[in-house]
């Protein structure tokens, strides 16, 4: 019996787990993934190059949202047990609370596994990768900005327009209005134009052409005509940094480590290389706490009919006032790395918190008014 109960407890738990853990991805997913898609599609880019950059952020979105289905998942579970009395039926048979957490603690300790592999091994190679394909396809000017018959806005207030492109490459009737400084836009028309790389960036070589410049303050419009002129694109195509890494991007070891090579690579400081360290185990921890927490405070109730509203959300406060503790601990690790310890101010008073509901749901009548002995009777 005990075997079949720890093993219907836990088939439960993983099945809400998933249930839930997928609710959350998809709504979080789906958030990021529209304004990739209008960033994306708005740049000229396939629908392909949009399913990849999303499969890429999917493992950071995973790793934020496991914890919470977690706990979501726990708390559904224990709910339907109590209001079904399923968990008053085992008790009756000798299960103690610490008896019945055992499952759960196996459950936290799969959602740790889990957990950890994503901070430590693929959510690091997933950003780095992202960010090498950003990289690639700010500098694809092909896609970005050599689109025909199409008003394209590669930036804010920058709007650009070819009408066609010759088989050699040349750009016919270009449009290029820019109204990034305030209280001036410059409008550039050529008959054609050609694009070159140069050392600092792109360059836009406008032949035939004439430049508008219009001032608002003074409501005056200046005409230039030219022969042949350059402009400058690194302003309008942002091309990522490729030698310069984001602590993100490296493993926990290097990240605790913090050698001064790593801190020239990153350009970030040793506090910040540790309380990233620090902060990704952190939360592995409180993935590993948060079913405990909230199965051990729905054991405070028992059965009502009234359900267990009250004890549930007890638990979410809880959960939010640890998740405040940890980003504290967090934030003072970030200006002194030498506190490292702080860094887990969260997980430990998570771990806490979980083991004393199950020892106060051990001992029912520890906080209950005792009645004072009344005579009955008499001789």
């Amino acid at each position: 019996m005990i075997g079949k109960f720890d093993r219907y407890l836990l088939t439960q738990l993983l099945m809400l787990f998933g249930f839930f853990a997928l609710v959350l991805v998809l709504v979080y997913w789906v958030n990021r993934a529209v304004t990739l898609f209008d960033q994306l599609i708005a740049n000229g880019q396939s629908a392909l190059v949009f399913l990849e950059l999303s499969a890429l952020t999917l493992p950071n979105v995973v790793r934020i949202v496991l914890p919470i289905g977690a706990f979501a998942g726990t708390v559904y579970v224990a709910n339907k047990l109590t209001s079904e009395s399923e968990l008053v039926v085992v008790q009756a048979t000798g299960f103690s609370p610490w008896r019945l957490a055992r499952p759960v603690l196996v459950f936290g300790a799969i959602v740790f596994v889990l957990s950890s592999i994503l901070a430590h091994v693929l959510v690091p190679i997933s950003l780095k990768q992202l960010s090498l394909r950003t990289a690639e396809i700010s500098e694809n000017l092909t896609a970005r900005l050599l689109t025909e018959g199409r008003f394209i806005h590669p930036t804010e207030g920058v709007t650009f327009y070819i009408r066609e492109i010759s088989p050699q490459g040349a750009l016919k009737n270009v449009f290029l209005s820019d109204s990034r400084f305030e209280g001036r836009r410059i409008t550039y028309t050529a008959r054609e134009a050609l694009l070159i790389r140069g050392e600092t960036g792109p360059s836009l070589i406008m032949i035939g052409g004439q430049a508008q410049v219009f001032e608002e303050d003074g409501k005056r419009l200046s005409v230039t005509r030219f022969d042949d002129f350059a402009y400058d694109l690194s302003g309008l195509v942002e091309i990522g940094d490729r030698d310069r890494l984001a602590p993100a991007f490296l493993g926990t070891p290097e990240l605790l480590r913090a050698a001064a090579t790593t801190q020239a690579l990153t350009g970030a400081d040793r506090a910040q290389l540790v309380s990233e360290a620090h902060e990704r185990i952190g939360g592995t921890l409180n993935a590993l706490f948060a079913p405990l927490i909230g199965f051990a405070a729905l054991l405070l109730g028992g059965f009502s009919r009234f359900g267990v509203w009250r004890q549930i959300l007890g638990a979410i406060v809880a959960l939010i006032f640890i998740q405040i503790l940890t980003r504290f601990g967090q934030g003072i690790v970030r200006g002194d790395a030498d506190l490292w310890l702080a860094a887990y101010i969260g997980p430990l008073a998570g771990a806490a918190l979980g083991f004393l509901l199950l020892a106060i749901a051990a001992r029912p009548g520890l906080f209950r008014r005792r009645r004072p002995a009344t005579a009955e009777g008499g001789l």
